[in-house]
């Protein structure tokens, strides 16, 4: 007798229990959405007025005598106990499901002592916890009288196997194995660790706006036992995420050496804020190699502070910090008042050797609840930025101090707020001789400005690919290809996946023989510059003439014009500049902006040619904002030819960052989309613009900007034109007569093919049986979902149909005879489903796979398959004969208003009904079928009111995946469908119920 009782309706859905005595559908839980139950178990008091109900269960349960308890089909009180229903009265063994615990075959109230509480209905031992087999990684534990998978909040495992809790002292570990974090996905994994159990290993190569998410999900991490390894992450600025982390025990250390390691991460510049952040690091050394943007202060901060007792030694981590700026100056604020959504702030002006090496200031600041806060907070190595920046152009006045109005701000809010200067001063930094001849008195620095090479202007960067040699950094000649992008990237749809390989055409030959011909200048562009012989009349301690010279420090020096209007510029031999200076440092004033300096370092001994040989190195000066802008506005020329053309003119970038290699144009007219076109550096030259052609008549904008060594100007603001309709040397009787005829022809002919076309189509589907039908369209169906009869056939001269039961799915359904499709019964009544005849293929497929998954099938409680006759038409599928029709049908029939005479179903039996669902669902559920389409409709009743499941039509077998996931077209049941199958597509045993 199996029993059945409400647990509660979590998110929308009823879930139901069904607790019978046997073995093979022991404590399944069974659930179906709450509209689905009303419709098979509530649709008769539903319709019945509230005083026949109240009446029809007083009858059933005795108010006065059984107060709220359950009571059997005679009107006796059940033990207070049970819940629903009993078989005998005042017996808690007769219970259909139990109020509070289910014990060794009875219901009790709590469980007894030695017991504990399970899954919240049922008492086992300690032992049976002990074994509990779900689908849980981890071993069940007891805690507050309960057996459940894992320590609640707040409490953690004994030990390691232990099956009992105990409170944490303050936030609980949770420990994670070692892990290789190569994406923000992958970090995820460790949310919520704070102890990692070997090693960490932190390669991340690319992502944005990455920072905050990492933080996140490793923001909690404390310890880590092995060894700390951030490699080729070149997303990343800092290491501020990692801002839990205390100890690194060097349990097992890379390389047997280093308990940290910091390889080729191009842009951190910062690790951790060390007057917050305290770092102790048990065994191993630290590793620093290849870190351009990371300064020795850095790594010497963290070498003192994590209590590394051997010495620290600047050699071992000189590959590190020669991109960076190391050498800061404090600039200090003046004054700050603030008002309910403003802040004004000033602060000192920073004055460098020659003022005019200051271009500007740049303000950041942001919403800051605490005051712990660093610069590289919330950034990262794609340029993602939490800091709102202000960029503040210098006062007139060289004697007012620089300053900026912040607004709109939340009133009684906390900001953090920080002013960098952007100068054109060159930092110069060198160690001292190891063995000098006598006393060292002073260091000659003598630099050289470099001409850019004049055989890049001969390539076309507006070729298909040709790639531009745009220089970002200031490290030196390395940086010419470091960051190159096709010429074309605005028009890229993004990264499209992999594809195969397309024949080249002309324009792609030619493209690569240029690209080819670039780096080839390109090497002996280097060789030139660097490995450049000696004079051979010059001795070895001769120093260029420096006894000569006659440049003094803040000389100028003409900068490169450069890409004036006249043409290219010509070659040039730039003068040397010289200084002294008695320390190891010096900052190079008065230099032009994104330019190549040759600087060359003479440690001397005496003033007059005793100095030794020279070591030189080549830096790039920083860019210079806004000196890739148009200095004035684009021009448009009158356009007199009315051919659709327009010639725009506009004047070149005074003193640009280094070459200028193509101009970009964007118009549009009207608010259309905006059209790009390319204008190469030797077709500026010859025209002093661009003309743009095959314009329609209209209103037209267009914008410029060029495009340098130093990356992208800014857009000119846009210039409006008007494009006058073309000139007509002839009438518009030409087209009257000749083109209008031509045209009409061409529609009426298109239109006659393509319903000739539709037709075929619709014609082709309707092919009858024998016919192999490929197609490539969307509906395209495989030939594994074809049909291929087998011991299921039979013949059809075996079925003879007597009258129609109804309209299913495919087509009509007809109870019939069928001779020999049950052992030892000659004749059996039978449901035979048809399809109907104007079916397409696919339909009819789909009708055959519906019997092939009933043909795997054997259980009281779903619908049999007793045969198929696939071979002519139409096709038949034979059934068991389920003579009451679907449940929902059936239930309806009982209404009072249908004149019904039979009487409406006690509980027991709606009981009954739900525990032969809950049985066959359990059979479909043990043999890995998904049903997809349980509902009322689909469940058949047979003559002696027994419930069977059926209609399998959307029925899958998930033996491999254990789920199925729907994809392409297809009509689904969705007013039955859980939500998590709606949202996903994903079908599983619990979605099914």
């Amino acid at each position: 007798m199996a029993g059945l009782f409400t647990a509660g309706i979590p998110g929308g859905r009823l879930w139901l229990v069904v607790l019978p005595p046997t073995s093979q559908t022991a404590n399944l839980p069974v659930s179906q959405p709450a509209s689905q139950l009303a419709s098979q178990s509530a649709s008769q008091p539903a319709s019945q007025p509230a005083s026949q109900l109240r009446a029809a269960r007083k009858h059933m349960c005795p108010e006065k005598k059984c107060e709220r308890r359950a009571c059997t089909d005679g009107g006796e009180c059940c033990h207070a106990q049970c819940l629903g229903s009993c078989t005998e009265p005042d017996d808690d063994m007769a219970c259909a499901a139990c109020l509070h615990y289910y014990h060794e075959g009875r219901c009790v109230q709590d469980c007894p002592p030695d017991t504990y509480k399970f899954e919240g209905w049922r008492c086992i031992t300690m032992d049976l916890c002990a074994h509990v087999h779900l689908p849980s990684d981890f071993d069940f534990v007891i805690h507050g009288g309960e057996c459940m998978p894992e320590c609640p909040s707040g409490f953690t495992r004994n030990e390691s196997n232990s099956m009992f809790c105990s409170a944490c002292d303050g936030l609980c570990d949770k420990i994670c194995d070692s892990k290789t974090i190569d994406s923000v996905d992958a970090a995820q994994s460790l949310m919520g660790c704070t102890v990692i159990k070997g090693n960490l290993h932190i390669n991340i190569r690319r992502g944005n706006n990455i920072a905050s998410e990492l933080e996140s999900f490793m923001g909690l991490i404390q310890t880590v036992t092995g060894y700390v390894r951030i490699s080729h992450s070149h997303t990343l600025g800092s290491l501020s995420f990692l801002k839990s982390l205390r100890y690194i025990n060097g349990e097992e250390l890379m390389d047997g050496m280093y308990a940290f390691s910091a390889i080729d991460n191009q842009r951190l510049q910062y690790l951790w804020d060390w007057t917050q952040h305290n770092l102790t690091i048990r065994a191993g050394r630290l590793s620093f190699r290849f870190n351009p943007k990371l300064c020795l202060s850095e790594i010497h901060n963290m070498w003192e502070k994590t209590d590394i007792t051997e010495k620290f030694e600047e050699g071992d981590f000189r590959n590190n910090g020669d991109r960076a700026s190391c050498e800061s100056h404090i600039l200090k604020f003046k004054s700050n008042s603030t008002m309910s959504n403003r802040i004004k702030l000033t602060w000192e002006r920073y004055r460098p050797p020659d003022y005019r090496d200051l271009i500007s200031f740049i303000v950041y600041y942001k919403e800051a609840p605490h005051q712990n806060i660093t610069e590289f907070d919330g950034q990262d190595g794609c340029g993602s930025n939490s800091w709102n920046m202000v960029d503040v152009d210098l006062p007139q006045d060289k004697e007012i101090d620089p300053g900026v109005l912040l607004s709109p701000l939340k009133p009684w809010t906390q900001y953090a707020i920080f002013v960098k200067a952007i100068t054109l001063v060159l930092v110069v930094k060198w160690s001292p001789p190891l063995n000098p001849n006598g006393n060292l008195t002073f260091y000659l620095i003598r630099w050289q400005q470099q001409a850019e090479d004049r055989e890049l202007y001969q390539h076309n960067y507006c070729s298909k690919e040709l790639k531009i040699p745009i220089r970002i950094s200031a490290t030196g000649l390395a940086d010419m290809e470091e960051d190159t992008k096709p010429t074309k990237s605005d028009l890229s749809g993004g990264d499209k996946g992999p594809c195969c390989p397309c024949p080249k055409t002309k324009e792609d030959l030619k493209a690569e023989i240029d690209d080819a011909s670039y780096r080839k200048v390109f090497e002996n562009f280097l060789h030139n510059s660097i490995f450049t012989p000696r004079p051979p009349d010059r001795r070895r301690r001769d120093l260029f003439g420096v006894a000569n010279g006659t440049l003094a420090r803040g000389g100028n020096t003409t900068g490169l014009e450069g890409n004036g209007t006249d043409g290219e510029p010509p070659e040039r031999e730039f003068p040397f500049m010289e200084d002294r200076s008695k320390t190891e440092f010096i900052e190079i004033p008065n230099l032009q902006p994104f330019t190549v300096y040759r600087i060359d370092i003479h440690a001397c001994n005496q003033e007059v040619r005793r100095c030794s040989a020279g070591a030189f190195v080549f830096s790039r000066t920083k860019p210079a904002d806004k000196a890739d802008d148009m200095p004035g506005r684009v021009i448009q020329e009158r356009d007199e030819k009315g051919d659709g053309s327009v010639l725009l003119r506009w004047p070149e970038p005074v003193n640009p960052n280094g070459l200028i290699l193509m101009y970009e144009i964007k118009f549009r007219q009207g608010t259309e989309p905006e059209k790009h076109e390319c204008v190469s550096r030797q077709h500026y030259r010859v025209h002093k613009g661009a003309r743009l052609t095959n314009l329609g008549s209209g209103n037209y904008s267009a914008r410029v900007r060029a495009t340098t060594l130093a990356g992208n100007g800014s857009w000119t603001e846009p210039v409006s034109f008007y494009v006058t309709p073309p000139n007509r040397d002839y009438d518009n009787t030409f087209y009257l007569v000749i083109i209008i005829p031509i045209i009409v022809i061409i529609l009426i002919t298109s239109l006659i093919t393509a319903l000739f076309f539709i037709n075929k189509k619709r014609n082709s589907d309707r092919l009858g049986n024998g016919v192999l039908y490929a197609s490539v369209n969307p509906e395209y169906f495989s030939a594994a979902e074809m049909y291929v009869p087998d011991e299921w056939e039979v013949a059809r001269e075996k079925i003879t149909m007597h009258k129609e039961l109804g309209q299913g799915s495919f087509g009509m359904v007809y109870e019939g005879l069928a001779k020999g499709v049950v052992k030892d019964d000659p004749e059996t009544r039978v449901a035979i489903k048809t399809v109907n005849e104007s079916a397409s293929m696919r339909e009819r497929i789909e009708f055959l796979n519906e019997a092939s998954v009933m043909k795997e099938f054997n259980c009281h409680h779903v619908v049999r398959l007793l045969g198929v006759v696939s071979q002519g038409q139409p096709t038949l599928v034979i059934m068991e004969l389920m003579t009451r029709g679907d449940l929902k049908s059936h239930l309806r029939s009982l209404r009072k208003e249908n004149s019904s005479s039979q009487v409406l179903p006690p509980l027991k039996k709606m009981i009954q009904m739900a525990g032969e669902i809950a049985d066959g669902m359990a059979y479909l559920n043990a043999n890995k079928f998904v049903h997809r389409d349980l509902a009322a409709r689909n469940c058949m009743v047979a003559e002696d009111f027994t419930v069977k499941i059926g209609d399998f039509g959307m029925t899958r077998d998930i033996y491999e995946t254990d789920y199925y996931r729907k994809g392409g077209k297809g009509l689904l049941p969705v007013r039955w469908m859980s939500p998590e199958s709606l949202k996903d597509g994903v079908f599983t045993t619990n979605s099914d119920v």
